[in-house]
């Protein structure tokens, strides 16, 4: 990685540099293209960053403050603004999602289908009269209708737009000064008694006519916000998500007319409901839009977003990649070892695997592409391990957050039940491309072009400090997931002001002012019991004991060193900060805004700063907008499954489908994860199968957590598994390789994402958990890991050989180990893998096939588990000595491979 903060004497040459790789603005370009995002300039882009900066500063009061809005004033006191309900709340936070994605995404740019029929109409008018005035009307109102309908170039706001936004905050209107006729008129007595336009609002009296006149207002608020969030979802995520909730918002009202008595379909068949009925349950209860995924998204999903954003945008996204190829850049095969590391680090705070992929990828697939790697192969690396970004701790995905609801897990334990399995992800992807890379001789890059990594950890140690400090909020505080990440948040700003502040000159002033300060906060609570502003202000009262200053000074601390940064930043405006590079999108932003008002001031030392805030507030905002208009579409789907009781039904039907086979049940949900996760965000799919599927696994003992995190891996691997395969796309376009190949390859190197879940369902004690006798799921405590009986069978035994089926799986798909690997010998390594990491998938279907010829045995025990697993490790060291034993028969060995052809056999 080339060093952008280093002094010009240790900074590569220019030419050093890789004349492939791409700009930012060329994979900022990728991801539009493949979110379908505008690409708005001026106006448009300071009205969207207004917006998402207040739904940011929204969702950071409710982190700090909960849902009462009040302020504190000088001689005054405290004046409440506000007070909202959790419903309310929830309106208000898809409200502002739909205003970003109306603004973000076009309505059309005229190549629907639609707008292509439309746009024949002028010519064939033409060519029918010629010049007439006809053809003038028609070409007049073709391009009205262009003007406010079509964004041709994605880089307007159309006036359709702005109606929409306006639309949209009509119901949020109703819900924030109506809500007492939601509570007492709705919830009792339903839609059809709530007051019509007339009686609640008597000043609109005079165009309340037809259907005004006597639909009701609540129900037309319901209809209007579904059809928006409908139309939000077409936008941000396409036809597919739209036409999916669509079908079961007609189901829930026409799923009575199915025959009850039709073979198979009729376990679908409904009560009959109304329209008001279907309308109050998605949109007035905790049951459809509003209901568990959205209250997810306001109190833990868009706080972690944000997190992610400041600490992007803080400088540390590049300094962990920088990390990552100091560390391993020089290794074999260096350049895709550090995209393991860097991608995998990246794709936990981006949440998304097509995002992560375009961010990281742009850097490491030209470079590995550089080093030998085939352009498929490269983008498939790339591609595959920002796919695993969101299983891997401490951050996760956004799917992590919707896992502690649904399953009432403290997050705490969701970090450890997910370590080991992702980790020996990472660890199998590693694997895999060392073995490429041994088999066509791809070396490192040269330490030239690398940083060094004593001055890097050096200049960049305090990036570290918020990841630590999140870790202890969440497993050693047990802070609530929304307070850790506002303290986190909190925590990142005032590091990266004292770190901009920071210099030799100032250090020990400014240092010094801290400390003084901070004295004088605990001097003040011990004395007065009050902070020095509550002594300014005579708010003086009883002292405290040291013990109990201090702590009451803490919360003070963090403003302490903001507000002595920001004014030893202000001192010295022209000055840079030797110790700080903020992300590239926030000197871009500060250059704009400079040129813009014709003079410095965003690029000064403050000016950065304040950038660096503003555009992380923006960025969350951005980046969150997809995920909240996903959850709040998804709701539909446990919305209406709960109305018309198909819960039930469905899962009659899956235990017939499966035959009472707990594998065939397990690969019946692991395909529709991938199935339904194909072109959709990763929240989405997890809540549509575990609605559907999750309840049944439960019914053959699976650990509630473990069959949530088992959806998760398999929704992932749709990203890169064709025909769809969006993480794998974008990487080709940027690898500049074919799409469906390195698809493929993708599919293949993510294999692991099959084994290790069917590793940890079959062996719960890899996630760290055990079966007490009651039955109930618990994570490991001191007295399981002081009992050898359980723990060498349960744990030790089955992690070992989940690490050691993943290696035996590398050789198997690359189809190299010391030497080229015969096909029968790649089949062996297959199964061996299987055998190490999965026995339960080979002794259950045994014991299912015995059973139906008349013999009863119970299979899959404790002692069967590790005898196939010690039979998978001797058949893994034989594959191995004979591996060897013929590479140094050809005279071959892992530095001299065979093959230099460079199209991998991962094909």
């Amino acid at each position: 990685m080339v060093d952008d903060t280093s002094t010009d004497e240790d900074r590569p040459a220019d030419e050093d540099k890789p004349t492939d790789e791409m700009s930012e603005a060329d994979a900022e370009s990728i991801l539009e293209e493949i979110e379908r995002k505008r690409s708005l300039r001026g106006a448009g882009v300071v009205v969207v960053a207004t917006v998402g900066i207040i739904f940011s500063l929204f969702q950071l009061w409710l982190a700090a403050r909960g849902f009462v809005f009040d302020a504190t004033l000088p001689f005054v006191g405290t004046v409440q603004l506000a007070a909202l309900q959790q419903l309310q709340i929830r309106a208000i936070h898809v409200n502002f999602a739909l205003i970003m994605a109306f603004l973000l995404y076009p309505l059309s740019d005229g190549t629907g289908g639609v707008a292509r029929r439309l746009g024949r109409i002028p010519p064939a008018t033409r060519e029918q009269f010629g010049d007439s005035p006809v053809t003038s009307v028609v070409d007049r109102v073709g391009a009205v209708i262009s003007w406010f309908f079509v964004d041709e170039n994605r880089d307007r706001i159309l006036p359709a737009d702005i109606v929409l936004i306006a639309l949209s905050l009509l119901p949020t209107i109703y819900y924030a000064t109506q809500y007492q006729e939601v509570v007492d008129v709705v919830r009792l007595f339903g839609l059809r008694r709530a007051a019509p336009v007339g009686e609640l609002y008597p000043f609109l009296d005079p165009i309340a006519i037809g259907p005004l006149a006597s639909w009701p207002v609540a129900y037309m608020m319901g209809v209007l916000a579904i059809l928006l969030v409908l139309e939000a979802t077409r936008r941000a995520l396409g036809i597919l998500l739209t036409g999916l909730v669509s079908v079961f918002i007609l189901y829930g009202r026409y799923g009575w007319l199915i025959p009850r008595d039709a073979p198979g379909i009729g376990l679908l068949a409904t009560s009959q409901l109304r329209w008001d009925q279907v309308v109050q349950n998605l949109w007035y209860t905790v049951e459809g839009i509003l209901g568990v995924p959205v209250s997810v998204s306001v109190r833990f999903i868009y706080i972690f977003i944000l997190f992610g954003a400041f600490l992007e945008m803080s400088g540390a996204g590049k300094w962990f990649i920088d990390l990552a190829y100091s560390l391993t850049g020089t290794r074999k095969g260096g350049p895709a070892k550090a995209s393991v590391v860097s991608s995998g680090f990246m794709g936990m705070l981006s949440g998304s695997s097509v995002a992560n992929t375009v961010t990281t990828g742009a850097l490491t697939i030209p470079l590995m592409k550089r080093s030998g790697y085939s352009p498929e192969f490269s983008g498939a690396v790339e591609s595959s391990v920002s796919s695993g970004g969101q299983i891997l701790p401490p951050v996760m995905g956004a799917a992590a957050f919707l896992i502690v609801e649904f399953t009432g897990t403290p997050f705490r334990d969701v970090i450890i039940a997910a370590t080991l399995p992702a980790i020996a992800f990472f660890f199998g992807m590693w694997i895999m491309v060392h073995f490429e890379a041994v088999k066509h001789d791809i070396g490192g890059l040269t330490r030239g072009e690398l940083l060094d990594i004593g001055p890097h950890m050096k200049h960049g140690w305090f990036y570290l400090v918020p990841l630590g400090l999140l870790l202890y909020y969440i497993v050693i505080a047990r802070l609530s997931i929304g307070r850790a990440g506002w303290y986190t948040i909190v925590a990142t700003v005032t590091l990266t002001a004292l770190v901009a502040a920071y210099d030799r000159d100032i250090g020990p002033v400014l240092l010094g002012s801290i400390f003084a300060l901070a004295t004088a906060t605990v001097l003040s609570q011990y004395f007065a019991g009050t902070t020095i502003l509550g002594l300014v202000l005579g708010e003086a009262g009883a002292g405290l004991g040291l013990a109990a200053a201090i702590r009451a000074a803490i919360p003070s601390m963090a403003a302490i060193v903001l507000v002595v940064s920001v004014l030893a930043m202000l001192a010295r405006p022209l000055t840079e900060a030797p110790l700080l590079e903020l992300d590239d999108a926030v000197y871009d932003a500060a250059n704009a805004v400079d040129e813009k008002v014709g003079y410095n001031a965003a690029s000064t030392r403050a000016g950065a700063f304040g950038t660096f805030v503003v555009k992380s507030l923006d960025n969350g905002a951005r980046t969150a907008t997809v995920v909240v208009v996903a959850v709040a579409a998804a709701g539909v789907i446990p919305g209406i499954i709960n109305l018309t009781g198909l819960g039930g039904s469905l899962r009659s039907l899956i235990l017939t489908v499966s035959g009472g086979s707990f594998v065939v049940l397990l690969l019946l949900t692991g395909i529709s994860a991938i199935i339904v996760g194909m072109g959709m965000p990763t929240t989405v799919m997890y809540i549509i199968i575990v609605v559907l599927l999750g309840p049944t696994m439960q019914e053959f003992g699976v650990a509630l957590l473990g069959a949530h995190l088992f959806v998760l891996y398999f929704g992932l691997m749709a990203d890169v598994t064709p025909p769809v395969a969006v993480a794998a796309y974008a990487a080709a376009g940027i690898a500049k390789s074919d799409a469906f190949e390195t698809g493929k390859q993708a599919f293949l190197l993510s294999l692991n994402k099959i084994l290790v879940p069917f590793a940890f369902i079959f062996a719960p004690g890899i996630m760290f958990l055990r079966q007490r006798e009651s039955g109930e799921w618990v994570t490991l405590a001191a007295s399981d890991l002081a009992d050898i009986g359980f723990l060498v069978p349960e744990v030790i035994i089955p992690v070992v050989g989940m690490f050691a089926g993943v290696y035996a799986l590398a050789p198997s798909i690359i189809g190299y180990y010391r030497t080229d690997v015969r096909l029968n010998a790649r089949v062996a390594f297959g199964i061996a893998s299987l055998l190490l990491s999965a026995p339960g998938l080979v002794l259950m279907p045994a014991g299912t096939a015995l059973g139906m010829v008349g013999i009863d045995v119970v299979s899959y025990t404790v002692t069967t588990d590790i005898v196939l697993r010690v039979i998978g490790g001797v058949l893994l060291v034989v594959l191995v000595v004979a591996n060897r034993r013929r590479a140094d028969a050809e005279g071959e060995g892992e530095d001299e491979p065979e093959s230099t052809d460079t199209t991998p056999t991962a094909a």
